[in-house]
């Protein structure tokens, strides 16, 4: 081969090298490991699932399947499956669950947090003008207590008592607003919409409030879909080493 044509083919493989290198980020954040803290109160927690598991189980399947290394972190356990850490509390409000993650957060240092909060405020009626200041206060304890982690933040599911939809969709217009403003600050936020149709509908629900089976593997759907959002947007860092570990 001549020096020239020698030449144009190293240019040309390092062009390639480059190319595709430069156009692999979702392979590079499936790389990253998961330490996932499930955040929020019953549902989280898998209440009306037969398993106990609720979304975990299908969202750790479908996430492994899909090459991550998946380590599910918090202080309780529960349901039949393996890696069956959770941070849920059933009849838990918004505040009272950022009490638990304080609790909880410091020695896990979750690189995700998947968060479905609010249900009990809207069950009790429990100051719902403040719902999105105390959402909003729950995100930035995240954010502070486990720097670089990424939040998928959910709304709240559809809810058989007429009274209590009212205030689910009041509440949630608060979630989607505090996403967007999340969002707008730069922040590792994914808002995934567990009330649009795609979500648990009333005949996915095991009573009037918490989802069955079906329901539970429409939610385990649209969380990965929202870690896979993170993902292609860069949001994924490795988890940072737990203290005394």
């Amino acid at each position: 081969m001549s020096p020239l044509l020698q030449t144009f083919s190293l240019l040309a493989v390092a062009s390639l090298a480059f190319t595709t290198t430069a156009s692999m980020p979702e392979t590079d954040a499936a790389k990253v490991p998961l330490r996932i803290m499930p955040l929020g109160a019953s549902i989280t927690y898998g209440q009306g699932s037969s398993t106990g598991n609720g979304y975990r189980n299908d969202l750790h399947k479908l996430l492994t399947d899909s090459g991550y290394t998946v380590n599910m972190v918090g202080s309780r356990k529960h349901g039949s499956m393996k890696d069956n850490d959770v941070e849920g509390w059933p009849g838990f409000l918004i505040d009272e669950v950022q009490s638990k993650a304080e609790a909880a957060v410091p020695s896990r240092l979750p690189n995700v947090f998947i968060v479905n909060a609010g249900t009990n405020d809207c069950g009790r009626n429990f100051q719902l003008d403040g719902a999105g200041r105390r959402t909003d206060d729950l995100l930035e304890y995240l954010w502070k207590a486990s720097p670089d982690s990424t939040i998928i933040l959910s709304t709240l599911l559809i809810n058989l008592y007429p009274v209590v939809e009212a205030r689910v969709e009041k509440v949630n217009a608060q979630i989607k607003e505090v996403a967007r403003q999340k969002a707008a600050q730069k922040k590792r936020i994914v808002l995934v919409d567990m009330h649009a149709a795609d979500g648990p509908q009333k005949a996915d629900l095991a009573d009037a409030t918490h989802p069955n089976d079906a329901g539970y593997n429409k939610m385990a759907k649209i969380w990965f879909r929202g870690i896979q959002e993170a993902a292609s947007k860069g949001f994924l860092k490795n988890p940072k080493p737990v203290p005394g570990a």
